[in-house]
């Protein structure tokens, strides 16, 4: 993970004598590259164990991350990944939402701190995975939202705007039912609980980034295809999950942003509705979903399965600006006999250049594919980049090649022991 500690002033442009200020730390990014699901709590967790410090910088408990370590599975919802490792420090910032039950559902210690300006998720049972993520954020842009620095500050003011909000909800949803003294009487309880892990965002980011070196993780959740501006709009999550989220979600400049690593299953899935244009409605895509046990951590509902898509890929690196790719589950695709990759687009029968922004135009989109002959052995064992068959090493290079961009672990499993690092 890169770190700059606190660098010497750079020199300014033009020849001017005023050094500019110094950069500080650099935070490592971690972002998934496709439509979520691709295995970023691996590489959350593989990158913590030599880290200081872990964020999630926007979402909520719609992302589920699931991590394997000496054979018992974890699954993360809006604690960070790299929180495992008990030496890190898990900050989440004010681009996240929070629903307080379900945070410390999960487990909550002493090295977990949360942010002043994060949102609070009142009511779960909205939203596109029931879990009230799209009506807080809609709130939030409303300026309707209720945030922790609310609830810490005179309850007697919070519970009158929570009155509010309550009845706007119910307004929007006539059948919602709200007991509102109820909802109150636990937000209260939580505001002692909470006091200790509270932080100003902004000033404790900027003292993690300029004090003594130290390493930042930031664990992005969802994916860039479900980014709330540049995703398969409307079917996207509420948030922006690409790399301007880091600095929005955590109140940090971009000059701050060092490492940024996208995580890329070696096929493509995708929960719920929308288009996906490299989808295998047939035996392939059930082969993928069975043997990845393609299964939504937060929603339980099967993902739809289809051939890797490098447009795509390329897409959310023209967004996100990777400096290396972490290449997940290539292992399910040790059974086949050829594999498929789609490497352009076309659209009326003419190739396009860019993704298409339209859902229509983009349900219109004729895969162009090249195949790639298997390797029909398994990798699971695999520790090494030269342990793997040669047709599964000329498919991670297919992969660099292509999008640009180096492959720097390779997984073939569930465990931390499973992910090969090229260098």
């Amino acid at each position: 993970m890169s770190e700059s500690g606190s660098q010497e002033p750079a020199a300014a442009p033009n020849g001017s004598s005023r050094p500019r200020p110094p950069v500080g730390n650099r935070v490592t990014v971690v972002l998934g590259a496709q439509w979520g699901d691709e295995g970023k709590g691996k590489v959350v967790d593989l990158l913590a164990q030599d880290a200081d410090m872990v964020c999630r910088c926007q979402g909520g408990n719609n992302a589920g991350h699931t991590v394997v370590v000496d054979s018992v599975e974890y699954d993360f919802h809006l604690l960070p990944s790299g929180i495992i490792n008990p030496k890190v420090t898990a900050f989440i910032g004010n681009g996240v939402v929070i629903h307080l039950p379900g945070l410390f559902e999960e487990g909550v210690d002493k090295t977990l701190l949360q942010c002043l300006e994060t949102h609070c998720v009142f009511v779960r049972v909205l939203g596109t995975t029931k879990k009230g993520i799209g009506p807080v954020y809609s709130a939030k842009a409303a300026r309707s939202g209720l945030r922790i620095c609310d609830l810490l500050a005179d309850f007697t003011q919070f519970s009158e705007r929570y009155k509010v909000l309550a009845q706007q909800y119910k307004g929007m949803y006539p059948t919602l039912v709200i007991d509102i003294e109820g909802e109150l009487d636990k937000l209260k309880d939580y505001v002692e609980r909470i006091k200790p892990m509270v932080r100003d965002g902004v000033h404790y980011m900027y003292e993690a980034l300029h004090g003594p070196p130290k390493k930042i993780l930031v664990e992005g959740a969802n994916a860039a295809l479900l980014d709330i501006d540049f995703g398969t709009y409307p079917f996207v999550t509420s948030s922006n999950c690409t790399v301007g989220g880091v600095c929005t979600g955590l109140g940090m400049p971009p000059q701050n942003v060092g490492e940024v690593y996208g995580v890329v299953k070696a096929y493509t899935t995708r929960v719920g509705i929308g288009a996906f244009p490299s989808e295998q409605s047939n035996d392939i895509g059930q082969l993928l979903q069975t043997r990845g046990k393609e299964v939504g951590v937060t929603t339980g509902r099967k993902r739809r399965c289809g051939w890797l898509d490098l447009v795509l890929i390329k897409y959310a690196h023209m967004i996100n600006g990777f400096t290396a790719l972490a290449l997940t589950k290539l292992d399910i695709l040790d059974v086949l006999a050829e594999i498929k990759v789609g490497v352009a687009y076309k659209v009326d029968n003419q190739t396009i250049p860019h993704f298409p922004a339209n859902q229509e135009v983009l349900h219109r989109v004729e895969v162009q594919y090249e195949t790639l002959p298997g390797w029909n052995s398994d990798t699971s064992a695999a520790r090494s980049f030269d342990e793997l068959p040669e047709n599964a090493q000329k498919y991670v290079r297919f992969v660099e090649e292509h999008v640009g961009v180096p492959v720097k672990w390779i997984g073939v499993g569930k465990s931390r022991e499973s992910m090969i690092q090229l260098f």
